[in-house]
C-alpha cells in the first residue's frame, strides 16, 4: 500500500529535513541540486536516494566548471515503505541528511555508526 502524499507535501518534508541541518553546515553545500523523483533508476529499485557527484572532501584546487552534484530522493519508495506521515517525516529526514552526509564524503560505514544508515 502506499501512503497518499500529494507532491507538494512531499517537496514540505524535505524542505523541513533541509531545515534541520544546521546552518553553518549547510553554508558549505554549494554546487548541489537536490531533486524529487517518483522512482528511482531500474537498477536502483527500492534505492530512497542517491548522491551523484564528488564529495566536497575530495574536492581540490583544480574543482571548477562542473556540472553541479546531484542528490535525489525517490518519493516512491518513501511512501510504499510507511504506514502513516509521522513515519514518512522520520524517513524523509534520515534519507535527506545521509544523501547530504555523502555530500560532505562521510560513507555508509561512517553512517551506519551514527545510526543513519
Amino acid at each position: 500500500m502506499v501512503l497518499p502524499v500529494s507532491p507538494e507535501r512531499f517537496e514540505e518534508l524535505v524542505d523541513a529535513a533541509l531545515a534541520e541541518i544546521p546552518e553553518k553546515l549547510f553554508d558549505l553545500v554549494e554546487n548541489c541540486v537536490l531533486l524529487i523523483e517518483d522512482e528511482p533508476p531500474p537498477d536502483l529499485a527500492g534505492t530512497l536516494g542517491l548522491y551523484e557527484g564528488i564529495p566536497l572532501s575530495e574536492r581540490d584546487s583544480q574543482y571548477s566548471g562542473v556540472l553541479p552534484d546531484r542528490i535525489f530522493i525517490f518519493k516512491g519508495p518513501l511512501l510504499r515503505m510507511v504506514h502513516s506521515e509521522h513515519e514518512l517525516i522520520e524517513e524523509v529526514r534520515i534519507t535527506v541528511l545521509h544523501e547530504i552526509a555523502h555530500f560532505f564524503g562521510i560513507d555508509d560505514d561512517e553512517l551506519h555508526d551514527l545510526g543513519y544508515a
